[in-house]
């Protein structure tokens, strides 16, 4: 795995509206760090990551390589780039960027909680099967509604499960999925980068079990949660 080159897309670009704050999610401090600090650190100590690439909003990106790269030594962020409108925007901007990996993982900023044990599942997998994304068993039952709110569908809470990131896809694949998607003209709307792989590469993507404590900052409550999980003693990079 040492002759690996393994990219990782970081994406900042969020305005977090739902947090009701003036300062986005990823650089509220919580324990004296800004959110993002925690998943950098992750990637920057993760042996196998070659190159980070981090997308961030344009006037942000002064800030985000003097304030956290530089000020926390992230020596493995290899850019700085500009977000686009949507998430697939500023995705497709960072591929571009890349260059030469073989595999890359895609990541919320807003998940600073991801652990080197996640990121070890997902290689162990990707290698073989070449698209692979972190997920955790449903705890709630879901239900399927109509365009009115009426029930049309239980499934079984067995086959549910709640996607995470950093989704991990064999690079050669993922960027030819991310440019057929602009090519067709956007044709349709996406919230993640597995649903291109799945509409464009057609190879089936593996679920690895994530972890709950892996779970993106939205809320004012998630902040507290995350500084509760942090000054419980956790590591970012705990095996």
């Amino acid at each position: 795995m040492n002759n690996i080159k393994l990219g990782v897309i970081v994406l900042a670009a969020g305005r977090g509206s739902r947090m009701n704050s003036e300062i986005p999610k990823q650089y509220m401090d919580i324990n004296g760090y800004p959110v993002l600090y925690y998943s950098l650190k992750c990637f920057e100590e993760y042996e196998i990551v070659n190159k980070i690439v981090v997308v961030t909003s344009p006037e942000d990106i002064s800030m985000v390589q003097t304030d956290i790269v530089g000020k926390y030594n992230f020596s493995k962020v290899f850019d700085v780039v500009a977000g686009g409108k949507e998430r697939y925007d500023s995705v497709y901007n960072a591929l571009q960027c890349i260059g030469n990996v073989d595999y890359v993982m895609i990541h919320d900023g807003a998940r600073p909680c991801i652990t080197h044990r996640v990121l070890d599942r997902l290689m162990e997998e990707v290698i073989s099967v070449k698209a692979c994304v972190p997920a955790v068993p449903s705890k709630d039952t879901v239900r399927i509604t109509d365009d009115r709110g009426y029930v049309t569908m239980t499934p079984d809470r067995s086959c549910v499960w709640n996607i995470q990131t950093p989704q991990t896809f064999e690079m050669k694949g993922i960027y030819n999925a991310y440019k057929n998607y602009f090519d067709s003209g956007k044709a349709f709307h996406v919230t993640d980068d597995a649903m291109l792989w799945e509409k464009y590469d057609g190879r089936r993507i593996k679920l690895v079990m994530g972890d709950y404590v892996n779970f993106k900052i939205t809320t004012p409550e998630d902040m507290v949660a995350l500084a509760n999980h942090l000054s419980e003693g956790n590591e970012q990079n705990m095996e």
